[in-house]
């Protein structure tokens, strides 16, 4: 390396250790690429989150069961472990863009058409497709933010991608607050057609990761193929990731998705008993402690590794989510909502960087749809479970097996190796 490459490199350095240094110096290219894939998860995380904010109007005007209203929100997580996979292959065999534009036209799409239901069939029906669009979405955006920033940012830059779910959440929240005592349900879900708009975006502005572009031009082969996560080395991986994103998924779902109802349900129901405005505005601060701890954690997981920083964000939300479901005052809440959130969905952006760097780029889309999505199988339980358990025994008990699922994804650290730093294969 002559002087002058090394007087360049020190400069670029210092400049990235400014705050948001390494954001402000990445290549344009770089930034597009998260920009679009933030965007479809913001998206992604609207539609999702706007069915469990419209629940309870959703069961009343069907004349349904919220155990049966659990069961429809299952069927949406079920139906996104087929989308992950399915669209990981097309990102795999077409391009990374291709892969995003494509589930985020699926899942707005659907979204819409929830709105124009007029039987429980046709809603299931519009949920489950819906959920393809959902499951691709964050597998082809890993894939493309991971394989579009440096070894020493992908940490942060998933991590910044991660956050803008707890945006989209929070946008569905103050929406709600807005649109829904005034126009209903059904405009809440024609709400999520938007999200097209920024797939007409990324097909005219965002490039391919040289990375995908290279491993096509060599004549790669099997793009896409399942054979290669299931043969060695990367078997016990495989098993291990799928574990963990099932214990993760289902604490996630098993929490999250009934928090609106218990905040407003009446305390004979189990419930808090609050209004829709102070449910809105709990809603909103927990996720805005989900978006500082989804953001931080790139942060962390770029200084102290993937394993240190994954296991010490599952333990600190095992106990916060039993606390959380143990607390009836609505300024506790308020005080607890937004450290519960920042805990236990940070860790949601370790997900993409671990995946880039332990599958090589033929299969890591498929690689990280499989792995992250398939939990959602298993974790398409918690709604419907927690619904029967909140019923019966009360929310702190329910929210209590998110607790003990968290503990059990933290063990399975023992099977996956450190990646931090890791180039891209």
């Amino acid at each position: 390396m002559t002087a002058g490459a090394g007087s360049v490199d020190g400069a670029l350095l210092a400049l990235e250790a400014r705050p948001l240094g390494w954001l402000r110096t990445a290549p344009v290219r770089s930034r597009r690429a998260l920009a679009a894939a933030a965007l479809g998860w913001m998206f992604d995380g609207f539609d999702i989150m706007v069915y469990s904010l419209v629940l309870t109007a959703v069961v009343a005007d069907f004349g349904i069961s919220r155990a049966a209203g659990g069961g429809l929100g299952s069927l949406t997580l079920a139906a996104s472990a087929a989308g992950g996979w399915f669209f990981g292959r097309v990102a795999d065999r077409h391009g990374r863009r291709a892969g995003l534009i494509s589930s985020v036209l699926t899942y707005s799409m659907f979204t819409a058409a929830c709105g124009l239901a007029q039987t429980v069939w046709q809603l299931a029906i519009f949920r489950a497709l819906l959920g393809l669009g959902m499951g691709g979405a964050w597998t082809t955006g890993a894939a493309l933010v991971s394989e579009s920033w440096p070894d020493r940012h992908r940490g942060k830059a998933v991590g910044l991608m991660q956050s803008a779910w707890a945006i989209g959440y929070g946008g569905a929240a103050l929406a709600a607050a807005i649109v829904l005592p005034r126009y209903g349900w059904r405009l809440m879900f024609f709400l999520g057609a938007l999200p097209s708009l920024a797939a007409l975006w990324v097909h005219r502005t965002v490039e391919e990761p040289e990375i995908w572009k290279d491993s096509k031009k060599s004549g790669a082969a099997r793009h896409g193929s399942l054979s290669i996560i299931f043969s060695e080395p990367y078997r016990r991986i495989t098993a291990s990731m799928i574990f963990l994103s099932f214990c993760t998924l289902y604490a996630y779902w098993a929490f999250n998705f009934w928090v609106p109802s218990y905040l407003a349900l009446p305390p004979d129901q189990n419930g808090v008993g609050l209004g829709g405005n102070a449910v809105a505005a709990l809603l909103i601060a927990m996720n805005v402690g989900g978006w500082c701890g989804y953001v931080f954690y790139g942060y962390v997981s770029d200084r102290f590794g993937r394993r240190r920083s994954f296991v010490t964000y599952l333990l600190a939300s095992a106990v916060l989510v039993v606390a959380y479901g143990a607390t009836t005052s609505a300024p506790a809440l308020l005080v607890l909502g937004p450290v519960v959130a920042f805990f236990s969905t940070g860790y949601f952006s370790g997900f993409g960087a671990i995946i880039a760097e332990l599958y090589p780029t033929t299969v890591r889309a498929t690689a990280t749809g499989f792995t992250f999505n398939i939990g959602r199988v298993g974790s398409a339980l918690a709604p419907f479970l927690i619904a029967t358990l909140a019923q019966t025994r009360g929310f702190a008990v329910a929210f209590s097996t998110a607790s003990v699922a968290l503990i059990l994804g933290a063990l399975m650290w023992a099977f996956i190796p450190e990646t931090k730093g890791r180039a891209l294969m």
